[in-house]
């Protein structure tokens, strides 16, 4: 880098540094000026926050007008006792994610992007909270944010979008001394569904938009931790039927071995299933579920679950599935063979008690 700049000199370096940010501004306003200018507006609700709110409301309402994008998250929900709420810096990031993956998902990142996107939310609000706010599990309400953005445009961008995908950071975190009387801390996310486009299914068991992390192999977990994982797979029936199938959540079963310990979960889309789009419908909701001895199984809280899971005992986890896109009547049959064949339906898990929100 020293030679770098001794070569081309700092005030240089400046300038090709501008240009590369002034670039990436030019690219969101062509993008965004490709859109139909109009107002488009689309809520949705987050289950709780664990504490004291349920059903916390997040609004949207945009306006496209030539080059310009302004969102305005004015009737949002409070913020909350809860770890879910999110600071201006973090909606910031959700709304931009949410209109470069539509306008120009190949593009570079930097500030550029900020310059044609005009974002208002009231200060308070779960979406723009102010200290002494908890922020730790802000990506659950990111993703709602993000399902809003893209519910919103989804009539200016039909063939861009995608359903609901499973909106969920699904964290699992256990703790306690193992059989050789070593303490020991194991946490991971847990992928889902991702939501169907007018195009295509959608994925099956990913992490999607905000949420990005390891997906541990069950040998590295079994090796390192006495936690045995008797079962990790695909859910039927959790993907929302259309002309496009939502992807499918995922099942994962955590045993303690030789031991009691403690698990502390968190999820979201635990109560609201992810909504379709244009007559898809909506995918499965997540659940934690208690296992004791043989058969007995208890549901549990969605978010936050703290508890003492007893030697005999197992967690199920099951995460989310996404919406559909299309009427299901339109699905090619060659498709609903393959589903049957793969036994991603049929298996008995209901899909089809809601509509499409959109």
């Amino acid at each position: 880098m020293h030679d770098f700049l001794a070569r081309w000199q700092v005030e240089r370096f400046a300038e090709a540094a501008d240009a590369i940010i002034a670039s990436v501004a030019r690219r969101m306003r062509a993008g965004i000026a490709g859109l139909p200018d109009g107002t488009y507006s689309f809520e949705d609700v987050i289950d709780d926050d664990g504490v004291a709110a349920a059903d916390i409301p997040v609004k949207v309402r945009i306006e496209i007008d030539g080059e310009e994008i302004s969102l305005d998250f004015d009737g949002c929900g409070a913020q909350v006792p809860g770890n879910i709420n999110v600071t201006t810096t973090g909606l910031e990031a959700s709304v931009l994610y949410a209109i470069k993956v539509l306008v120009d998902p190949d593009g570079p990142n930097n500030h550029g992007l900020t310059e044609p996107v005009h974002i208002s939310a009231p200060e308070g609000t779960i979406v723009n909270a102010v200290f002494p706010a908890a922020t730790a599990a802000r990506a659950q309400t990111c993703q709602r944010i993000i399902d809003v953005v893209l519910g919103a445009l989804a009539h200016a961008a039909p063939d861009r979008v995608i359903a609901a995908s499973n909106g969920s950071n699904t964290a699992c975190t256990f703790s306690g001394v193992g059989p050789d009387g070593e303490r020991y801390v194991y946490m991971e996310t847990i992928g889902g569904g991702a939501g169907a486009r007018a195009y295509k299914d959608g994925t099956d068991g990913v992490q999607v938009h905000v949420t990005n992390t390891s997906n541990l192999p069950v040998e590295a977990l079994e090796k390192e931790y006495p936690l045995l994982i008797e079962r990790y797979e695909l859910v039927p029936d959790t993907g929302g039927e259309g002309m496009w199938r939502g992807g499918l959540g995922l099942r994962r079963v955590y045993r303690p071995i030789g031991h009691a310990c403690h698990f502390s979960g968190q999820g979201e889309r635990f109560v609201h299933r992810p909504w379709g789009l244009f007559g898809g419908l909506p995918g499965s909701c997540g659940s934690f579920t208690l296992v004791r001895g043989a058969d007995a199984a208890e549901k549990l809280p969605a978010k936050p679950t703290s508890m003492l899971l007893p030697e005999d005992g197992a967690l199920v986890v099951e995460t989310p599935g996404a919406g559909g896109y299309g009427d299901p009547a339109r699905r090619d049959p060659a498709l609903r063979e393959r589903d049957r064949r793969l036994a991603k339906v049929g298996m008995g898990k209901c899909t089809t008690s809601q509509g499409s929100t959109a």
